[in-house]
Parts: structure tokens; sequence; C-alpha cells
């Protein structure tokens, strides 16, 4: 099993419409529903977004991504998101235990 992290460093003051656009992007099945979780910071640095994501293989990760991608509308949607995000990063972790 594979964990995946996408870690969004968001502008300040912009957490609250970020926010909006997640509980968007999840109404419209534009995020996988399965073994995700959407996170916020509780310490360390301030205003970040993070997707965490489970999947069984990379390929299946891999096969996910794209077809989110492809998914109408998603481009739009992702054009309003980064307009929030200073940065960001991604962290695979393999499962081991």
């Amino acid at each position: 099993m594979y964990i995946v992290r996408d870690i969004f460093n968001l502008k300040y003051g912009h957490f609250r419409p970020v926010k909006a656009l997640m509980e968007e992007a999840r109404k419209n099945n534009m995020l996988p529903q399965k073994n995700t979780r959407v996170l916020s910071d509780f310490t360390g640095g301030a205003y970040r977004l993070i997707m965490e994501m489970g999947f069984n293989s990379l390929a299946d990760f891999e096969k996910d991504l794209s077809t989110d991608m492809a998914k109408p509308g998603f481009q739009d949607w992702y054009k309003k998101f980064i307009e929030h995000v200073e940065s960001g990063e991604r962290e695979i972790l393999k499962v081991i235990m």
C-alpha cells in the first residue's frame, strides 16, 4: 500500500476559499472518494492543505490521477484552486507495517 500526500502551502488568508473549493470538488466527484482525507495544519507551517490518499499500487495512483484530471470541469476548478497556492510538494510513502 502507498500513501500519497499532496501538500499545498496556501497564501495568507486564503484558507476559507480553498476549503470551499475542496468541498466543491468533492461534491462534483473530482477527488478520489475512497481512502482520501483532506487535512489542515495544526502545528508547523501555517496555511497548509494536505490531501492524503491511499493506493494499493503506484499504477493505481497514476490511473486515478489521469482519470480525475480528465473529469469535466476539473481544469477550470484547478485554475481557481491554484490562485490560492504559494507552493506545493508531493510525498509518496510506502506502508511497510
